[in-house]
């Protein structure tokens, strides 16, 4: 039984993407995983996903795009200020403007850079470059 939802999934997408595969099915399906496959969708690092409501639980069957370098969810779930991004850019990325870390805001979810544009901290959930 799982435990993290998240985690597993991000790393099923990440081992599809190092297999060289087409698409990957991920099982169970939750608003945050969406919501967090949306924001990797729109960056470009995964093609198109398709939502299947018919399985309990739910399904998503992802597309990968094949330019994911590394994702995972961050544990423990940090909480983070506006000012401090920077710091945990610095630990999960490999450099400055490479990747994505995607954090639980009181706007939604959404990227570090929109969350420094807009000056509000939040939790980080995942990363992925």
């Amino acid at each position: 039984m799982s435990r993290d939802a998240l985690n597993d999934a991000l790393i099923n997408i990440k081992n599809y993407e190092m297999l060289g595969k087409e698409d990957c099915v991920i099982r169970p399906s939750s608003k945050l995983l969406i919501e967090i496959l949306k924001i990797f969708q729109v960056s470009g690092y995964i093609g198109d996903f398709e939502i299947i409501e018919t399985v309990p639980g739910g399904e998503v069957r992802v597309d990968i795009a094949h330019k994911i370098n590394n994702c995972g969810a961050i544990k423990p779930r940090f909480y983070t200020k506006s000012n401090d991004i920077m710091r945990w850019e610095m630990r999960y990325l490999p450099s400055i403007d490479f990747g994505l870390l995607i954090m639980s805001t009181s706007k939604g979810i959404m990227t570090h850079k929109k969350a420094k544009e807009n000056n509000i901290g939040g939790t980080l959930l995942a990363y992925v470059y």
